[in-house]
């Protein structure tokens, strides 16, 4: 037996640290699972139409097969320097912190009544229960395909390999001509739904999205481009159904089925993406403020928004019913995602250069190589705008108006707030009880302003002369990353001197935080102003410069330090501690400024039409900020004002 303690420590210590690697190696392997059902199934769904799309034109082809082998050399090299390098290999590094265009077209005769309306309704279940709904339905997709194109490769060409080779897109290119670069733009289908794998990461882990695309996601689907080649290189009648005419006839059925679900599927990737954008606009004030629900307690970014959520199944079925047509759905699919990815080959640029802090050669090289082929694929999608490409442009432009003059609305708001305030010194001469009644109770007056009393405090008194025992300043902000941690969620502060039991609370959040639903905000607060008031003398030291926002000179951080305090000076903190309960258990009151910005008489008529039209119709229909944070209407008390900016 050993009886050494401190080798039975290390040998314990040993085994619970396998324990937590063999834990972590189990939960990325989970995610990994996991992100198959709600990130790649818009992308493993691409076999079904990209040939069909690609020779929907007046591309032919020939005997000699070379517009095929053309055709899968494109997929196979897009695919492998789009998907697997760009976005796996160096994009994913830089995180901080439809139906017709689906299986339902192997059937020859139309099928009315499939929609997507379930996929929308499953959405409130979160992130977690969906992905574990839909990851086998993939997962069964992505094995059937691999294995059918290598029965297709072996039965029909086993040389079908040779055409991976980039001499034959140069063959392709001399070939076709103008037809052969238009067709292009069918090319790109194949790696539509790439960016989720960046967007959703929020839901996952990097890691987790890299192991599956890389282990599963990329072979299969290159397996299933060469089968469904290798089948076409005998079968050039059959090319606007070759991925079904490719399926043998004895298990075609069972495909078919899982091939539908599969399409049904594939929307989430672009569903939970777009859950995860919203919300980090909201935050960046780029967005109206809308209703955010947190669903999972593991992952913080698994995340279910209502609203978005029916907007988006209400444009999916007007963009479906209005176009009814495959070919136009792949047009406008295929210039959005061309565009959306030269945006992020610009971005990840300035991120290798100002992030990294690599030399300028390297973003440069960066985005030539990349650049280079996202504008190829672009010029080929700008060719068929007029076939359904105008749809996501459209779009792109109402969406980016509407968040800029959502954004310059806010920020003028701000300005308003911040040229308007009130002059510290005028309240404090007023002495102890600020020139007003003080009524038991306290107060929390909400603003978007880190220094200063806004100016609803002032309007509020001069109507009503009369305010709670225990004032506090509360002012949420969003900082510049990702995560704050809860013991620095609240920065408490004291505005003038003890008498005039005043505070000031900042709480900060990631722009990747959520504003829980079941957060008990009323008596964090109340903890922690009974624990700055207790402690400001024994553990203060002066704060320095805030790093997100400016703070009041006045102002000081409290932070642990050992010095000592005499007992009358504890005796008053406790005191102060006490008329903080107190004032607790006399109610809290919360108070908002309910604003209306109107643009002034001298402005513009576009500014007029944006800040009296468009910025007042988004502020009358987004969500309240007490909703958003869950104020109980009896404790809810709102200030009327209007500003003129």
């Amino acid at each position: 037996m050993n009886n050494n303690p401190s080798q039975e420590n290390v040998e314990t210590e040993g085994i619970s640290s396998k324990n937590v690697k063999n834990e972590s190696y189990r939960s990325v392997l989970m995610l990994a699972y996991q992100s198959l059902g709600v990130v790649y199934g818009d992308l493993s769904t691409s076999p079904l139409y990209v040939y069909k799309t690609t020779f929907s034109g007046k591309l032919s082809l020939h005997e000699n097969d070379e517009e095929i082998y053309g055709v899968l050399s494109f997929i196979f090299w897009t695919f492998t320097l789009i998907a697997l390098f760009k976005y796996v290999f160096i994009v994913m590094s830089a995180d901080d912190n439809g139906e017709v265009l689906s299986a339902v077209s192997g059937v020859k005769h139309k099928i009315t009544g499939l929609h997507e309306i379930g996929l929308f309704s499953l959405q409130h279940c979160g992130t977690h229960k969906v992905a574990f709904m839909f990851a086998p339905i993939i997962t069964t997709w992505l094995v059937s395909i691999s294995v059918i194109g290598m029965y297709n490769i072996i039965k029909w060409n086993p040389r079908i390999y040779h055409a991976l080779s980039p001499v034959y897109m140069l063959k392709f290119l001399h070939s076709t001509g103008v037809e052969g670069w238009i067709s292009l733009g069918g090319v790109v289908l194949s790696i539509t739904g790439v960016e989720a794998m960046f967007a959703d990461l929020g839901h996952f882990s990097t890691l987790s999205i890299k192991i599956a695309f890389t282990f599963l996601v990329y072979p299969s689907l290159i397996l299933a481009y060469l089968g469904e080649a290798a089948f076409l290189s005998k079968h050039h009648e059959d090319i606007q159904r070759s991925f079904y005419k490719a399926i043998p006839e004895a298990v075609f059925w069972p495909v078919f089925v899982v091939a539908t679900f599969a399409s049904v599927v594939g929307s989430q990737a672009v569903i939970s993406a777009t859950f995860s954008l919203v919300n980090q606009c909201c935050a960046l004030n780029c967005f109206p403020h809308v209703k955010t629900m947190h669903t999972s307690n593991q992952i913080c970014g698994q995340i279910y928004i209502p609203e978005v959520n029916w907007m988006l199944m209400c444009l999916c079925l007007a963009v479906t019913i209005g176009l009814r047509d495959t070919n136009m759905l792949g047009h406008a699919y295929g210039l959005a995602v061309t565009i959306v990815m030269f945006v992020s080959t610009c971005l990840m640029a300035l991120v290798i250069l100002i992030v990294w802090k690599q030399r300028l050669i390297g973003a440069i090289a960066f985005f030539m190589f990349f650049g280079s082929i996202e504008l190829l694929y672009i010029s080929a999608s700008i060719s068929k705008v007029h076939k359904g490409g105008w749809i996501p442009v459209v779009l792109s432009i109402l969406f980016m108006c509407s968040m800029y003059t959502w954004y310059y609305g806010t920020m003028k708001k701000h300005e308003y707030d911040d040229e308007n305030k009130v002059s510290m010194n005028r309240i404090l001469s007023s002495g102890p009880s600020l020139g007003i009644v003080r009524v038991p109770g306290i107060g929390l007056i909400y603003t978007s302003l880190v220094s200063g009393v806004p100016a609803v405090f002032g309007h509020f008194v001069t109507t009503l002369p009369a305010f709670h025992q225990v004032l506090v300043f509360v002012c949420i902000k969003y900082v510049q990353v990702p995560h704050i941690d809860e013991e620095h969620r609240l920065l408490i502060t004291r505005v003038g001197s003890k008498e005039c039991n005043m505070f000031r609370c900042v709480v900060r959040y990631g722009y990747r935080d959520l504003l829980q639903e079941n957060y008990d905000f009323e008596n964090r607060l109340v903890f922690s102003l009974m624990q700055y008031v207790e402690t400001e003398d024994q553990f203060w030291k002066p704060m320095t410069p805030c790093e997100y926002e400016p703070l009041e000179q006045s102002s000081y951080e409290y932070k642990a330090m050992n010095t000592a305090v005499d007992d009358r000076e504890k005796s008053t903190h406790s005191e102060e501690a006490m008329l903080i309960m107190r004032a607790k258990e006399s109610g809290v009151t919360y108070i908002f400024g309910h604003c209306s910005v109107k643009a002034k008489k001298s402005s513009s008529i576009l500014k007029k039409l944006g800040i009296d039209i468009v910025y007042a119709f988004l502020n009358q229909n987004c969500r309240e900020p007490e909703a958003l944070l869950n104020v109980p209407h009896t404790s809810l008390l709102e200030v009327g004002m209007v500003y003129y900016v």
